[in-house]
Parts: structure tokens; sequence; C-alpha cells
């Protein structure tokens, strides 16, 4: 993978430009953190260079000034909503959140609860807070909001909150998805600070879009693609244009709710510190970009990825057709097809030969390596130990697993966990190979390999079973399928 994105440059300008942020406002900011502060994945896929905890190391080196704060919405844990990236429900992932941050040393002591309304479930979720120590608040809905200012800028509305104890110059406030409450939480403080006499600001951090690319540009056009189903649509920021003669970029939602929000300041602070939503903004991935051409091109690949995810989201019966339709439209916009993810028409080639599902993955070097369905195999468990052969320039001929080893594992599946299939599933393959290791000089080689694996491109011409796809996902391939199955059963686990 060609490197687009200076990563040392990104962290030492960022948490220099928050400095700053917090510096204007007279020493206490409060930071809205968008998207994901410790594992965006979306961000090192589009922009090449880019850690996925990127914006976490940033935050290490402002760890002595800082404190967090975790919001979730309680209709979401009503809900039970998941994280569909890491397949977990919203309160599980704040308990998982705050290990994270104090295992890196960071302060986080509290969690609100937004659109309270002693949801039973929620209620439960408070208890096991308080129960490991965690501070818990409650903030409340608030009628016609965000357009009722006088309403909400009053001690009926933001009044009614509880005030989140904070204790150092930034507070950041992060949540597990979108929908949270986060910018009201940070209104509602600073209406609150500025009852008490406190000097406090608020700023945004959004990686995406940023704003000083066009609005055309391939990392922008793939954060429309990712949110194809929240409907945000890039634009052209109005109030900065006319504030400044100067085009920046930001999306919707935050153009749409500005001059709410320009009132609400001048209400709690007497008046507004921003004449545009991107002046609120203080990212700069932007002035770290040192490859365009790698950038779009990772990023024009994170479209067709959306893409193809759409597509079998749909057939999945999770997603809607008009997700798959708004990405298709902004692929033409960018004069993309499928044949662009070299992967695709290898894989459906192989499948048309065989008669069979297969896959195709693409190594760091360019080379792609194929792997069929056998009466042993699947697809995508052959396709693996095809590339790892490769990477240890193995002959395909020699064979790195005995046999001895994969039928027990086809009988333990048959005959005891009563399945019908006696393929193995890319986890199974792999314990086998790691067996096989142990006395195999061979087999161990091929194991050294896996790490090369990451960031890889692979594709098979159906939708893989989640034993599949997970792993796939933890070796870090990316992957995407076909929005077909292999067969027409309408069961499946």
């Amino acid at each position: 993978m060609k490197i687009g994105f200076d990563n040392n440059q990104y962290l030492e300008t960022q948490s220099q430009h928050i400095r700053d942020r917090i510096d204007k406002f007279g020493g206490k900011l409060y930071l809205e953190f968008g998207g994901k502060l410790f594992d965006d994945y979306h961000a090192s896929r589009v922009l090449p260079g880019f850690k996925p905890d990127s914006k976490l190391q940033m935050l290490m080196q402002l760890k002595d000034e800082a404190e967090i704060v975790i919001v979730i919405n309680a209709d979401d844990i009503e809900k039970n909503k998941v994280r569909g990236d890491l397949g977990i429900t919203y309160d599980l992932d704040v308990f998982r959140l705050i290990d994270l941050f104090r295992s890196r040393g960071l302060c986080v002591n509290s969690v609100v609860l937004t659109r309270f309304a002693e949801q039973p479930t929620a209620v439960k979720f408070e208890k096991h807070l308080i129960g490991n120590g965690i501070n818990v608040y409650h903030h409340y809905s608030i009628p016609n909001y965000p357009t009722d200012v006088d309403l909400i800028v009053s001690d009926e509305g933001y009044g009614k909150n509880d005030f989140v104890e904070t204790s150092r110059k930034l507070v950041v406030i992060t949540a597990p998805g979108p929908g949270s409450g986060k910018m009201a939480v940070c209104l509602s403080q600073l209406y609150h600070e500025h009852k008490h006499g406190v000097k406090a600001g608020y700023a945004k951090f959004e990686t995406f879009p940023i704003w000083n690319l066009p609005l055309k540009h391939p990392v922008n056009v793939a954060y429309e693609a990712a949110t194809a189903d929240l409907n945000d649509v890039n634009m052209i920021d109005p109030f900065h244009l006319e504030a400044y003669g100067k085009t920046t970029v930001n999306y919707n939602r935050d153009i749409e709710i500005f001059p709410v929000l320009n009132t609400m300041f001048e209400q709690i602070l007497g008046e507004s510190p921003y004449k545009s939503p991107t002046d609120m903004g203080v990212n700069m991935a932007g002035n770290c970009i040192i490859d365009d051409e790698a950038v779009c091109a990772a990023a024009n690949q994170e479209i067709i990825r959306r893409y193809y995810a759409a597509l079998c989201n749909h057939t999945k019966g999770v997603g809607a057709v008009d997700e798959a339709y708004k990405i298709g439209l902004l692929m033409k916009q960018n004069k993309l097809t499928t044949n662009d993810r070299k992967v695709v028409a290898i894989a459906l080639d192989k499948a048309e030969a065989t008669g069979a599902p297969a896959a195709a993955i693409e190594l760091a070097d360019g080379r792609i390596l194929t792997g069929k369905t056998t009466n042993l195999l699947g697809a995508c468990a052959a396709m693996l130990l095809n590339a790892l052969k490769s990477l240890a320039k193995i002959p395909k001929e020699v064979d790195i697993i005995d046999a001895a080893v994969i039928e027990p594992i086809q009988k333990l599946k048959v005959e005891n966990f009563g399945s019908n299939n006696p393929r193995l599933h890319t986890d199974e393959i792999l314990i086998a190979l790691s067996m096989s290791a142990v006395t195999n000089p061979t087999a161990k080689l091929a194991m050294a390999q896996l790490p090369k694996l990451r960031d890889t491109e692979a594709h098979a011409t159906v939708i893989l079973s989640e034993t599949d796809t997970r792993t796939l996902k933890k070796l870090g391939i990316r992957l995407t399928t076909e929005p077909a199955y292999e067969t027409d059963r309408l069961y499946r686990k």
C-alpha cells in the first residue's frame, strides 16, 4: 500500500491546533469528537498512512490536560442498538471504551445518558456503571429541539440537565456511534458553565468531510458513501464563503443546524465565536496528505467496497436498496465501476471456470491469487492457503497441512456438530495450519506470513458465513462479496 498521509505530522499539528483553540476560549474547551476515536478504520483506509488509533495517539499528547465524557442515548440502550463494525451493543461498547481509554492512562469518569426517561434497560445500565465507580448524569428530551431556542437555552431546557462535573481544560465528548447527543451535551455544559461564571468554549473534531479538500475529491465522496444510510450530503459551506470568500466543505446536517447553533451561542455566551460551521472544526487531516494520487486511489477503492457492502446488506434484509443506489450514483460521478476493483473480475472468472464459488486476493506487491471451492476447502480457505504459500515461496503442489490433521476436524463437524458441510472454513484451516506448524517447518513458514495479509484486497463470489467474514476481518483483509448466496436456503447461520 502506497503511503499518502503523514501520520507523525498529523499528531503534532492536530494536538497543537487543539491547544490553540483551548487558549482562544480562556482555558476550557468542550470538544465534540465525531466518528471513531479509538479505531477509525475508515480513515486508515482512505488516508493510507493514517493509523486507526491516530486520534487516540493525538489525545495522548494532551492527556494531562484532558478528560473524556462518554455519551449514550438511553433509547439506544433500550433498543439494544448494535455497533455494526464490532457487532456489540452500544452499552457494551461504553464499557469497552472506558477500559481502552483507562488502559492508555486517559481520565474517564463520567457517562451521560441522553434522552433519559427512566427506560428500564437504561436504569439497569446506570446501576452497573455506578457499581463500577463511574459517575452517571441524565440529560432529557427538550420539546421542539433544536428549533425552539428560547426554551432550549433556559432553565427549563438545558438548565434541567445534570451538570457534568469536570476538572480539566479539555473535555472530550465522545460516543459509541451517531445520534447519541454529543453536541447537545457540549452546549448544555456551556450553558451551565456560563451560569457558574466559568469561561468555556465549544469546538468540533470531525475528520470527514475534509474541509480543505475539493467537494468532489474521492476522500470526501468516500465519506458520503460511508454515510449513505444517514443521508449525509457534502456541501460547500455557504456561511464560510460569505464570511471569508473562501470555499470549504462541510456536510448538510452541520450547515442546516448552524443558524440555530449560532443563536444558541449568542444566548449562552452573549456573542457567537463562529461565523460558519467550518470555523467550529479543528480538523487538520487535509494538511497532512503527502501523496494525493495515493489517497485518491485508496478512497476510490473504499467507495466500491461501500457499494458492495450496501448491496449485500440489502440482500441480507438489513439495508435499504436506496443506500446502494446512492453509492452507485457516487461511483458514476467519479467514473468508477466494479471492474476498478481488480479482484472482482478475477474471482468471477474463476467461479465461471470452476462452476462453484471462488475468491481472489490481491497481495501488497500486486499479485492476485485465487481460491476455488473443493470437497475439502471453501473458496476463501483455499485462497488463504494459496496466498500464504505464495508469500512463503512454497511450491503450489506442496501440502502444508497433513491430512491426518484435517480429517478429525471434518469428522468433528459432521458427526458431533451436525454440519452437512465438511468443508473447512477459514478459521478452521488456520487452526489446522497452526497445528501442523508444530512439527512441520514448511507449515510454520506459511504461518509466519499471516501479518503480510493485512491491508490486502479480496473478493468472493458469494456472501460468506459470519465466521469467514470475521476471520478475514481480523487478518486485516479488506473483503467484498457479490450480493448473492451460494444456495437458495432461507435459514442461514
